[in-house]
This record gives structure tokens, C-alpha cells and sequence, in this order.
């Protein structure tokens, strides 16, 4: 796969530096989710960096799952996970897994003990955080600090045994109580937690803490840059103290960078979990949730998302990006790639009284413009239409050139109608419009006898295929989070709204995720979960245009 990593990415200069060096033989990254949740946009952009990075250093990339929280993992979030990295376009080298080390880290655990820079603590979890003191105050001891190095071996493989209720016991790292980094004043590294893991079932009872378990995976794997984002640059210190204790071979380097900000998206994987549990989605592919998944489903493509991670850079700076700018790259990538077709979302009836009753020909319509190799189609036309309700007014305002009575418009593709009559129901609504059609005003056949300034885009009724299409709006606005309410309270309820339309009978043989623009309303995507034998269902995408592809 072509490899265009931003030239904005600092990492890919220091990576770069030790290569050219010798400070490095071969680079080795990893992506090390913690399989407690789907991937999200944000994810995305670290995927890309690694993988990315090994592959233009001609180095490795191992898809690492540090599952050493058996209470919030499960199989489920591994295969998606797996499922997401390959659909982006990436391969791993090894697929690894922290309780593959388990033993390893029990070891390392224990020579800590051994050393005296470990010791088995009965303080409980709050009283922990009560003792940990302050950014201005230091943190006070506990009364098991000076328990001997026996005991402490004892006492740890008792909780490796199972002799110990959750909670009862922790191992904690002795580093210092003082310390100006919160993070080293002798932080937890083995919590007891009779659950059972995916993977290694019931053999254990005490597992890993992340900051732990981190460090001594990539020096295991010898990863050589250990690349993760800035909220963790406060817990290097620690990383290389488990390396350095822990007397690893390998000595990996972390570096941070600022993760993902979109406008209008939440990046919180506990937040994202809550509207799964709640129901407020139907699902962590829903097409309003910013997960990969997600975006896959409502129809973004692989492509557009590398692209939109390498134009976006990396950087050590904090910054908000506008969403626009995301759907920029879909547009872009779909501009030549989807076939161009008519659907009308919002049906208006329109008969043709001067056209032959009985009569259906086939027109010929160009596929995609900009891409004149995806050929031509051909449409079906008679006396009953379909157009889009927002086409005609009764009583349009000036400069209103689209269909109203008295007036003539082009049909995409096919002739020129004039509006005779308007049909309505008992209530007044508008629910047929009589109009006639000049037949000398064949699209293609290069008439010149007049203009009109309108065009609209229409589905034939009698071979039309109803369909469902889901429009989107975000589901959380950025201003719910200045507002003070609770997360679900800030739900945007006009989120989600389905339209029951038609398309043209060409679309019948349509498949999940395929993509087509539709005439002035967007790029849409067949959706696959709601997509059935009897109905379509399409996903907008996104719109045709935004503010931010005019400015470019």
C-alpha cells in the first residue's frame, strides 16, 4: 500500500533521526488497544501512525490487546478491533496479547520484591487515594511500606493462590511518597480480581495494572517506539522505571502526541459505552457514533479516513478539529469512485397529461460525470413521476426556479414540463401536479430553441423501488459540554430522521455498502443492517458541498 505519511509529524522526524543514527537497527511499533470498547476516529489516527511509521522504516507493527482488566474485556471487542485495523487497510507483523506475558510480569513482580522496590499493601483502593496526597502536598506512607521482603514474597503468592478477597490486598511499586509526579508515589501494580478472562479463563486472580503490564509489553516485544498520546506523558516517568527495575533487555522510549479532537463528536470510550447500554444507539456501529465501525457502516470509506489522519499531522499541541474537514476527505474520495443516480426522498406525484398513456422509453443517463469510464445507464420515463415535494411551491418568492404553476423547468436527463395543475386533498395539501411536456426538448438531442433556469431530479412512478433514507445530524453538540447537564441529557433529538422515498428501478441489484451521490442531496451508502430484500435503506453519508471544501 502507498505510504503518505504527513510531513507535519514530529514523531516521524525523531524516528527518522534514530534510524539514521544507529540508535535503532529496526523500528518496531505497536497498536495496543484494551479490548473494552470498539475503536473510534481517534484510534484511527494512532493505527495509521504505527503502522504507517514501521512501514515506511521498513520495520514492524504488532497488534498488542492489553486485556489485564478481565471485568471490562471481552472477545467480542478483540474480533472488532481486528476487524477495524484490517477494513483500514493495515496488517500486523504479530498479534500479541498482554496475558500472554502474565507469567513474565509475575516474575518481574517478584524481583521487584526481591529488591525491596515492592511491597504488599492492606490499605484499601480509597484509602490509597486519600493517602496519595495532593500536587502541593506529599503523600504519606502506609503502615505496610516496611514490611520485609519475606513477607512480601509470601504474602504475594498467597494472592496469586486465590487466599484473598478482592480488594483485600494490592502490590504496590516503593518509589516515593514525595515525589512532585503523583504517578511514582508508589503506585499499584497488582490488583486481586476473581473474574474470569477471556483468554486465560480462571488461572488467575491477580492481574496487571495498565502502567505496569504497558511498559514490559513493549520491552518484551522490543518496541523500539513506544508511541501513545499526551495524557500519558505524566506516567513516562513510571514507564521507564518498570523497564529499568524490572531489569528488561529491551529498553523502549514512549513518546506522546495530542490526540484526536473532532467538533461535534464524543471520544470517550465510557461515554460511548453508556449510549450502547442505554440504548440511545442501536449498536456501537450505529452511523452516529464516531467508532470505525460506525463510520463504515454510514459509509466512509478506508481511504478517506487515512487520508483525513495523514492531512491532520501530528503534533504535541492540543487542538480541536473541525468535522467538515473529515467529510472534505469523503467527498473526495467518492467524487470518482460513486455513480451518480436520482432519488427522490420526499415524493411529489406529477402526471404528464400530454404524454401517451401506456408509454415507457429509456433515456440515457451518464453514470458519473467526472468519470467518464463508469459508463452510462439507462432510465425509464412515462406519464407518472415522482419529484422531490421541496421542487414545487404554490406561491414561490422571487428568483424560485424551480417548478410552480405556470412555470417550465428541465427534468434531469429527460425533457422540458410545465406546470398546469395543482391537485389537493380534503385538507389543502398539494398531492398531484398536472403538467405537460414538450417533446422537441429531449435531453441529448442538442435543442437550443429556449433556456429555463431550473432543474430538478425526478424518479419514474410505475417501476420506481421504494426506499428508506436515514439522514444525520451529530448526536451530541459541542455546546452540550458547556452546559452542565448530564451526557444523556444532551442528546441531540433531531439526530437521527428517516425519509420514505423512491429510486431509480437500476438500483435493485444494490448491496450493502454500496455508494452512489444522489442528485443534489449527497452521497449515501446501503445500509447493512436495515437493508432488506423488500427495502433499500441508505445512509447519507454526507452532503454534496460544505463551507469548508469552498474555502478549500
Amino acid at each position: 500500500m502507498e505510504n503518505k505519511t504527513s510531513s507535519s509529524n514530529f514523531i516521524k522526524h525523531i524516528v527518522a533521526e534514530d534510524v539514521k543514527t544507529g540508535k535503532v537497527s529496526e523500528v518496531v511499533t505497536r497498536f495496543p488497544p484494551e479490548p473494552n470498547g470498539y475503536l473510534h476516529i481517534g484510534h484511527a489516527k494512532s493505527i495509521c501512525l504505527n503502522f504507517e511509521l514501521a512501514d515506511e522504516f521498513k520495520g514492524k507493527t504488532n497488534l498488542r490487546f492489553d486485556d489485564t482488566n478481565p471485568v471490562k474485556e471481552d472477545t467480542e471487542y478483540v474480533e472488532s478491533i481486528q476487524e477495524d485495523v484490517k477494513w483500514l487497510g493495515f496488517d500486523w507483523d504479530s498479534l500479541r496479547f498482554a496475558s500472554d506475558y502474565f507469567e513474565e510480569m509475575y516474575e518481574r513482580a517478584v524481583l521487584l520484591i526481591k529488591k525491596d522496590k515492592a511491597y504488599v499493601c492492606d490499605l484499601t483502593a480509597e484509602q490509597i487515594r486519600e493517602s496519595r496526597g495532593t500536587l502541593t502536598q506529599p503523600g504519606q506512607e502506609s503502615p505496610y511500606r516496611s514490611r520485609s521482603v519475606e513477607e512480601n514474597l509470601d504474602l504475594f503468592s498467597r494472592m496469586r493462590a486465590g487466599e484473598f478477597k478482592d480488594g483485600e490486598k494490592v502490590l504496590r511499586a516503593k518509589i516515593d511518597m514525595a515525589s512532585p509526579n503523583i504517578n511514582l508515589r508508589d503506585p499499584v501494580l497488582y490488583r486481586i480480581a476473581h473474574a474470569h478472562h477471556h483468554r486465560t479463563g480462571d488461572a488467575w486472580c491477580i492481574y496487571p495494572m495498565y502502567d505496569y503490564a504497558h511498559p514490559l509489553g513493549d520491552a518484551i516485544e522490543g518496541v523500539t517506539h513506544s508511541i501513545c498520546t499526551l495524557e500519558f506523558e505524566d506516567h513516562r516517568p513510571l514507564y521507564d522505571w518498570v523497564v529499568r527495575e524490572c531489569e528488561m533487555e529491551a529498553t523502549p522510549h514512549q513518546y506522546e502526541f495530542a490526540r484526536l479532537n473532532l467538533t461535534n463528536t464524543v471520544m470517550s470510550k465510557r461515554k460511548l459505552k453508556m449510549l450502547v447500554d442505554e440504548r440511545v444507539v442501536d449498536g456501537w456501529d450505529d452511523p452516529r457514533m464516531p467508532t470505525i465501525s460506525g463510520l463504515r457502516r454510514k459509509g466512509f470509506t478506508a481511504e478517506a479516513i487515512r487520508a483525513f489522519c495523514r492531512e491532520i499531522g501530528v503534533a504535541r499541541a492540543y487542538s480541536t478539529v473541525d468535522e467538515r474537514m473529515l467529510e472534505h476527505f469523503i467527498r473526495e474520495d467518492l467524487k470518482l469512485k460513486a455513480p451518480r443516480t436520482m432519488a427522490v426522498l420526499q415524493p411529489l406525484k406529477v402526471v404528464i397529461t400530454n404524454y401517451p398513456e401506456g408509454q415507457v422509453e429509456m433515456l440515457e443517463a451518464e453514470n458519473n460525470p467526472e468519470n467518464e469510464e463508469m459508463g452510462k445507464r439507462q432510465i425509464p420515463f412515462s406519464r407518472e413521476i415522482y419529484i422531490e415535494r421541496d421542487d414545487f411551491m404554490e406561491n414561490p418568492p422571487s428568483k424560485y426556479f424551480r417548478l410552480f404553476p405556470g412555470n417550465e423547468v428541465r427534468l434531469k436527463h429527460a425533457y422540458f414540463i410545465t406546470c398546469q395543475e395543482v391537485i389537493k386533498d380534503s385538507s389543502g395539501e398539494v398531492v398531484e401536479l398536472r403538467c405537460t411536456y414538450d417533446p422537441e426538448t429531449k435531453s441529448g438531442t442538442g435543442f437550443t430553441g429556449r433556456k429555463v433556469k431550473g432543474t430538478i431530479h425526478w424518479v419514474e412512478a410505475t417501476q420506481a423501488l421504494a426506499a428508506d433514507f436515514r439522514l444525520y445530524e451529530p448526536l451530541i453538540t459541542d455546546e452540550a459540554d458547556d452546559n452542565g447537564k448530564p451526557f444523556l441529557e444532551c442528546i441531540n433529538p433531531n439526530s437521527l430522521e428517516v425519509q420514505q422515498g423512491f429510486v431509480e428501478p437500476n438500483m435493485q441489484e444494490a448491496k450493502a455498502h454500496d455508494k452512489f451521490q444522489f442528485f443534489r442531496h449527497g452521497y449515501f451508502s446501503v445500509d447493512p443492517k436495515h437493508t432488506s430484500a423488500e427495502k433499500l435503506v441508505f445512509n447519507r453519508i454526507v452532503s454534496l458541498k460544505s463551507s469548508f471544501d469552498a474555502k478549500g
